[in-house]
């Protein structure tokens, strides 16, 4: 361990959670499993694959914006800056941040992943020596303790949450998570989000139906993963991957489809498919400036800069807390 890497402090949900949110999700009349139990350590292999995919377009086009205005970025976020990280996984989008960032107080990967997390962190410390990483295990969606630089005065909290992981939430729960994150940062603090934007659906449904068949794999190792550590008994072969635009709800939705009649045993409890029966393992909805700029002013934040590539696909979006924000209710929405 380098001398600016601190040990990694531990929040991530237990076996036990694990295995009541599971039960929970497969007990609806729409079953579904969260998403963020894709990512054991094969998860966040395959989902690090997936990014790098032609089909793929949301990385690529995120890094070329972080490459092409990380220096306004960081002018506009300014010194001595705690940068939080929701969902590190590879932290490759962060290495061009903070680049760029003057007198970094701190870097807080927070990544449910531990394997992940420790990899990643343990880059950014070598290739930043002067910086003190201090990596957090958690579920992002749920309070957790944030560390305290010991090297440096923090001036300002800047959460980063890159790779339009926002969207994975219903916007109801996404407004919730952004009022989380105002106050996690606190007045004057700020959000750098990436957010993905509308755009028509073939564009939409091969980015999540690639041709190699790798976030097909993504999709179904989360039943690996459950037969794994929560003693399941789902085959794996009985399933196949979709994932359709539902032009509705504004959103892709990813699924687990049921090639047949089957009974599936957890802990003591059994669950019925039925053939072409769907489990639900992920949403990503797709905004329009104007309706995510509603819902992050909802949640008590002001939109304050947004970069785009020139074809408009992607967003990265500053956030600001007033410096006399009030406290403030969810905006909710659907």
């Amino acid at each position: 361990m380098t001398d600016n890497l601190r040990g990694v402090s531990d929040f991530s949900p237990d076996a036990a959670v694990m295995l009541a949110e599971v039960l929970r999700g497969l007990s609806l009349p729409r079953k579904n499993i969260p998403s963020l139990y894709f990512y054991d350590q094969r998860g966040s292999e395959l989902f690090d694959a997936i990014t790098e995919l032609p089909e793929y377009y949301p990385t690529r086009t995120e890094i070329s914006i972080l490459e092409k205005h990380g220096a306004e970025m960081a002018a506009a976020l300014g010194p001595g800056v705690r940068l939080i990280e929701l969902g590190s996984g590879s932290a490759v989008k962060t290495e061009l941040l903070l680049a760029n960032l003057d007198a970094t107080a701190a870097y807080v990967p927070v990544e449910i992943s531990r394997e992940h997390l420790l990899a990643a962190a343990a880059r950014i410390a070598a290739d930043f020596p002067d910086l003190e990483v201090l990596p957090v295990t958690a579920d992002f969606t749920e309070p957790f303790e944030l560390p305290d630089p010991t090297r440096s005065r923090v001036r300002r909290n800047v959460a980063f949450f890159p790779g339009s992981t926002i969207g994975n939430f219903p916007r109801g729960m996404a407004a919730d998570l952004l009022e989380a994150t105002r106050r996690e940062v606190g007045p004057g603090g700020a959000m750098l989000v990436g957010v993905d934007l509308e755009k028509d659906r073939d564009t939409l449904e091969r980015a999540y139906n690639d041709a190699a068949g790798v976030t097909a794999e993504f999709n179904l190792n989360l039943l690996v993963r459950l037969n794994r550590e929560l003693g399941a008994d789902f085959e794996v072969t009985g399933f196949r991957h979709e994932a359709v635009w539902d032009e509705a709800a504004g959103r892709i939705e990813m699924r687990l489809v049921s090639l047949r009649e089957q009974q599936v045993n957890i802990a003591g409890n059994q669950f019925a498919f039925a053939p072409g029966e769907v489990l639900v393992t992920e949403y990503s909805h797709k905004y329009s400036l104007a309706g995510f700029k509603a819902l992050a002013e909802g949640a008590g934040f002001e939109v304050e800069r947004v970069w785009m590539d020139p074809d408009q696909l992607f967003s990265v979006q500053l956030l600001v807390v007033p410096q006399e924000a009030v406290p403030h209710s969810s905006a909710g929405g659907t």
